[in-house]
């Protein structure tokens, strides 16, 4: 294999593509750092177009994401697909907090959050985001 590739190069995606794909994803993965240790959540997830900015939420159950997110809250959010043709990922970094004012939560209710597990998601979390950006790139045609 000589190296050629006949590809664009991978191209940087605008802040709005990155809100787009982040908004029609079914689902995202949040990575959270405590007590030296990293750890990676798949959420279900919407776009929260909130008086503070865009911003992400999503439902969750007391445990070790909400814990780690109350001990440690700058977390990062991920979104990545493909189809045939393309591939592409965006990351988005923020600080995490859990809802609380009552006037909120019913605000964000209205999003249409429904998580695949079945276990009860009585807390909320938002994702207040301090830098949001991706990549995409043509997939190399399949071998036969």
């Amino acid at each position: 294999m000589n190296g050629a590739d006949d590809r664009p190069p991978t191209r940087e995606l605008t802040e709005e593509e990155c809100w787009r794909l982040i908004a029609d994803a079914p689902f995202g993965r949040i990575a959270v750092s405590a007590a030296g240790e990293v750890d990676i959540f798949p959420v279900n997830h919407r776009v929260d177009e909130g008086p503070d900015g865009k911003a992400i939420v999503f439902r969750t159950s007391p445990g070790t994401k909400l814990l780690e997110l109350t001990i440690h809250a700058n977390v990062a959010f991920e979104v990545d697909g493909y189809s045939d043709e393309e591939a592409y990922s965006v990351v988005l970094k923020g600080r995490a907090r859990e809802l609380q004012r009552e006037s909120e939560i019913q605000r964000v209710e209205g999003l249409g959050v429904t998580p695949w597990a079945p276990e009860a998601k009585d807390r909320w979390v938002r994702i207040e985001t301090t830098a949001v950006g991706g990549r995409t790139f043509k997939r190399a045609p399949s071998a036969p």
